[in-house]
């Protein structure tokens, strides 16, 4: 088992204390928070064992969970790297992309390895989808969400816009062309929704929005591509595929057929794949894990945690000027 320490015990650090601690490719040796009044709290009704500093944490183990506030991701990132650990550091990577390229640079000199907690790459629904989102040409994503004072820290793009950016970017092999963006500041310093449009040398456009003062909830992604549409939805754990065909000279009377402007005919299918369910979190934690012992690259490397920083401060910049 991998012997695992988090630092930072806030709202996300006690889930994954919690599912390090149940899960069976990981023990849980224990925690720092800067917050002392708090982690005795945790420390006393879980039973957490409780390090005094985080160099003390960073000793004891094999593999650091980074689940403190962005500002000091890099620090704590360094620290343990330093001391020849493997690390998983939640999203954005890093207050800044020089921060995060540091951080890269470093676990790739000394052969240690990184994953960044994009955790939507783990979602069921995104999962059960991918093997059909071939060549999108068009992507259009909303994340909306109810005001919550605990996000205001950070720039909407980076704390909701910047998971669809990373899915976008693991999707689209193409380089980026241009960006251009608006954002609104409602009720915070920085804006308070946002929208970008990310413009691929492929021809491929995504077009993202992202809120944090909405009245409903919602993360949903839709794919245009070539003879298919494929809607993925994040919060209800829901994938839409739509398939066109080319239509058979014979087909049933049910059959739903198109015919465009110049005569062809393509029928449409339709495909709901099974979504098996389970805990994105632990998941991307296991999956860790496993590229630890296998010494292979993680699902969500260091690097791509970096470029989806660089495309998130490429669309702050662009509304900012």
């Amino acid at each position: 088992m991998i012997k695992a320490g988090v630092l930072g015990a806030g709202h996300l650090g006690k889930i994954h204390l919690r599912l390090l601690n149940e899960s069976n490719r990981f023990e849980l040796i224990g925690f720092y928070d800067p917050d002392k009044k708090n982690a005795q709290i945790v420390s006393k009704e879980k039973g957490y064992k409780y390090f005094d500093t985080p160099e003390a944490l960073v000793k004891a183990v094999d593999m650091v969970d980074i689940v403190t506030p962005t500002l000091s991701h890099h620090e704590m990132a360094m620290l343990s790297l330093k001391h020849g650990k493997q690390v998983f550091i939640e999203k954005p990577i890093a207050n800044s992309v020089e921060e995060a390229n540091k951080i890269t640079d470093f676990a790739k000199a000394n052969n240690l390895l990184g994953q960044v907690g994009h955790v939507e790459r783990f979602n069921p629904a995104f999962k059960a989808a991918i093997s059909s989102i071939t060549k999108p040409m068009f992507i259009e994503s909303h994340r909306l969400s109810e005001f919550n004072p605990r996000g205001t820290d950070v720039p909407v793009v980076l704390d909701l816009m910047i998971h669809d950016i990373d899915i976008v970017l693991s999707l689209v092999k193409s380089p980026i062309k241009s960006v251009s963006a608006s954002g609104v500041s409602v009720i915070s310093a920085t804006p308070d929704i946002a929208n970008a449009r990310i413009e691929f040398e492929n021809g491929c456009v995504a077009n993202l929005t992202a809120s944090r003062i909405s009245l409903k909830t919602m993360r949903k992604t839709r794919f245009f591509q070539k003879d298919a549409y494929i809607s993925v939805d994040f919060l209800e754990k829901n994938v839409e595929i739509v398939k066109m065909k080319d239509a058979p000279k014979e087909h049933p009377d049910f059959a739903m057929i198109l015919q465009n402007a110049e005569g062809k005919k393509k029928q449409i299918y339709f495909e709901n794949p099974k979504i098996e369910t389970s805990n994105a979190i632990l998941e991307e934690l296991e999956s860790f894990a496993d590229a630890i012992e296998n010494q292979t690259t993680p699902i969500v490397s260091l690097e791509n945690g970096s470029m989806a920083l660089e495309v998130a401060n490429m669309i702050i910049d662009s509304y900012s000027s």
